[in-house]
């Protein structure tokens, strides 16, 4: 509020403070006793008084009392709004009609009639064209200001639009309409077998073929999708520990079937678990087809599953 230097001074005379507080509080009572009636005190009053809280915020070095001259402040803008929302121009209220005819009037949409008393007007014959330029002239003498789409508004007077309820027909089932879902029964499901169990015996093939190439193995050159297959098989069983997978010297990747490890050897702290990602796409089979010169799969080919059920639409 004030404009004296503000510097923080903990040793500030004891008595300085008390009396910067007793201020502050007496300017802070006297708006609180005017709350309830804003005629009590008039604008010069309160102006006074901010006048007053300038002077004793001069003496303010400690944040207690800068706290009390903020509370004071904040209380007389409150109450300074409540005075301007209930300030009125003139005796009575602004009337907009009446000012719209004027205006009108004033640009030449109107003519004046010859009883002037109640400013009565008579709307000339046709839609008489606005003298926009005069109004604008009459502004141009009170502000430069530029108008911009901010005054833009729209008319003076909006009639609010009440929203309207809309009754939607009710939608009414009928239950003849209405059809039960056809059940499938268990005899109209024919089951294939299970691929994983009867098409697919690594382990056993394993036992007998002993150490293998790994694309030898998986790679069937009639199917890219059951080479797939083969690898995704494979790994279970080299997770379970059926079967093992080495590299070479060269660095040719052998598997072969083994003894899978036991509870004891799983529990042991030196067995360790290992995880690889191996990546087969059609480029890499087609290659491997191709180095390894393999014309037959050593995993026998198997015929793609056929499920139908029964003779309905859904089979």
């Amino acid at each position: 509020m004030g404009a004296g230097n503000i510097v923080y001074d903990p040793d500030q005379n004891a008595d300085e403070k008390r009396e910067v507080r007793k201020g502050y509080r007496t300017l802070a009572r006297h708006i609180e006793e005017n709350q309830t009636n804003l005629n009590e005190i008039t604008a010069e009053q309160l102006s006074n008084e901010l006048a007053l809280a300038n002077k004793l915020f001069d003496r303010v070095k400690a944040p207690q009392e800068a706290a009390l001259d903020s509370q004071f402040l904040l209380m007389a803008s409150t109450m300074g709004a409540q005075k301007a929302r209930a300030m009125k121009s003139g005796s009575g209220s602004f009337d907009i009609d009446d000012f719209v005819a004027k205006l009108i009037t004033f640009m030449g949409g109107r003519q004046p009639s010859d009883n002037d008393e109640n400013d009565e007007y008579e709307i000339e014959d046709g839609t008489a064209a606005l003298d926009w330029d005069k109004i604008g002239r009459k502004a141009l003498a009170k502000s430069r200001r530029v108008p911009t789409m901010t005054f833009m508004l729209g008319p003076l007077s909006i009639e609010q639009k009440q929203r309207t309820q809309v009754k939607r027909a009710k939608f009414e089932k009928n239950e003849e309409d209405r059809q039960k879902p056809q059940e499938i029964r268990e005899e109209d499901i024919q089951r294939s077998a299970n691929e994983t169990s009867h098409n697919v015996a690594l382990a056993g093939i394993l036992e007998n073929v002993e150490k293998v190439n790994l694309f030898r193995f998986i790679v069937n050159p009639k199917s890219f999708a059951q080479s797939v297959e083969n690898l995704f098989y494979l790994s279970f069983l080299i997770r379970d520990g059926v079967v093992a997978l080495e590299t070479e010297k060269d660095g040719e990747p052998i598997i072969f079937a083994c003894e899978p490890p036991s509870d004891h050897d799983r529990l042991d702290s030196k067995l360790q678990k290992r995880q690889m990602v191996m990546e087969l796409d059609m480029a890499t089979w087609k290659y491997a087809i191709e180095v390894f010169d393999i014309t037959e799969s050593i995993i026998p080919h198997r015929q793609p599953p056929k499920t139908k059920i029964g003779d309905k639409w859904y089979g």
